[in-house]
């Protein structure tokens, strides 16, 4: 006769995080920006870019230029800032945020870094930088290098590449890490950076918007491209003095094997990922708060998310796209739109789907057409992407 052991799995707490979008540099200016419905996507007419105006969601340039600069000065670099690519920049600022509230130590043999992107310093393709930075900049694993020097992690950093759900997935490997033991503090860093190849690669689907997009709507034409990095502190440390903490209490992933940029016509797929994710945190649909989706507006994704929710018996749940502020922003949509999703928890407020005005999918889902305060305990993210992955994860408030 055999024996069945327990085991108890450490808990994974969510701590400090950081935004930069267009819509500020902290996780409180874009919240702020949020309540205020400010959208920061626009029309940007950049032949460096594309060749015609296109609806874009940029962080401001001079903005990260300053605040980058003031970064180095503090941590007294020798390297010039002028040596850093646009998306160093952004992650390094974002981490930097985390580290210093947190007052972490990435020099602790159990503090973990991921990166999460899916193009990386991909505009280094362009001719004009061609000859400023070497090529092997182009390599995840040399940003990840460049990263990870700039603070002294002393751990190799942890790359998740896998289309638009990679924010997700390296908050699933995140918790996964930090359940096992193997790591005491992980810091999830996502960024990606708007560009001539990603604009170019985006329009060859015709998956653009002519406008800002509008997630789940009626008239929705596409999706919106942004640039963003956002960083999120996990930890299996307990907060001290905390009365009401947020953790990650489930996270899986799919892959629907359907089309190399299609997703699933069904839905089924991502509904598998979102009923093990509930599984796992112990919960039922039905005890969500509100569900944080992928929404990216166009027409497949949207139809596809919706019979997944229905699917996992969750289309009552108050619903929302982050989407419609700042756009698809791709590897760092998962964290920053996480990001969110915890502050909703802390805030006890649910923001409205921007852009949303008339329902837009076979499955009628409960979109947020508003802001409202209500309590907000148990939290569903999804993301789902190219390759038909998918992915979800359940955050609560204990």
């Amino acid at each position: 006769m055999g024996y069945r052991t327990q085991i108890t799995m450490k808990q994974t707490y969510i701590y400090e995080d950081n935004i930069i979008s267009s819509l500020g540099f902290t996780t409180q200016e874009n919240i702020e920006s949020i309540r205020a419905n400010a959208i920061g996507i626009r029309i940007t007419d950049d032949p460096l870019l594309y060749p015609r105006p296109v609806p874009l969601s940029k962080v401001d340039p001079a903005a990260l230029e300053t605040r980058f600069n003031a970064i180095c000065e503090q941590h007294k670099r020798s390297v010039a800032p002028d040596s850093f690519t646009r998306l160093e920049k952004l992650l390094i600022t974002s981490i930097r945020e985390v580290i210093h509230r947190d007052n972490l130590n990435p020099y602790h043999p159990k503090t973990l870094l991921i990166l999460s992107t899916t193009k990386g310093n991909i505009d280094l393709l362009e001719e004009r930088y061609k000859a400023k930075f070497n090529h092997k900049r182009l390599y995840l694993w040399e940003l990840a290098r460049v990263v990870q020097t700039f603070f002294g992690f002393v751990n190799t950093p942890v790359i998740v590449s896998n289309a638009c759900i990679s924010g997700v997935l390296a908050l699933i490997t995140a918790s996964r890490y930090l359940q096992s033991g193997m790591y005491d503090d992980v810091v999830v860093a996502g960024g990606d950076i708007i560009s001539e190849f990603v604009i170019t690669g985006f329009q060859s689907f015709q998956a653009l918007s002519p406008d800002p997009c509008k997630p789940f709507d009626q008239n929705r034409t596409g999706l919106s491209l942004g640039e963003a990095a956002g960083a999120i502190h996990l930890s299996s440390r307990k907060p001290v003095g905390n009365s009401r903490m947020v953790t990650l209490d489930g996270g899986a992933t799919t892959n629907d094997a359907n089309h190399i940029s299609g997703p699933s016509r069904t839905g089924q797929e991502l509904s598998l990922a979102i009923d093990r994710a509930l599984q796992q945190a112990g919960i039922d649909a039905s005890a969500l708060n509100y569900i944080a989706a992928h929404g990216t507006a166009t027409a497949y994704n949207d139809e596809m998310e919706a019979k997944a929710i229905a699917l996992s018996k969750a289309e009552q749940v108050p619903v929302s796209s982050q989407k419609g502020y700042w756009g698809h922003t791709l590897g760092a949509a998962g964290i920053i739109e996480s990001v969110v999703a915890v502050a909703s928890m802390r805030n006890n407020q649910l923001y409205r789907s921007a852009g949303f005005e008339t329902p837009g999918v076979t499955v009628p889902l409960n979109i947020l057409t508003e802001h409202r305060d209500a309590e907000v305990d148990q939290v569903l993210k999804s993301a789902s992407g190219f390759g038909g992955c998918n992915a979800a994860v359940v955050f609560k408030k204990i």
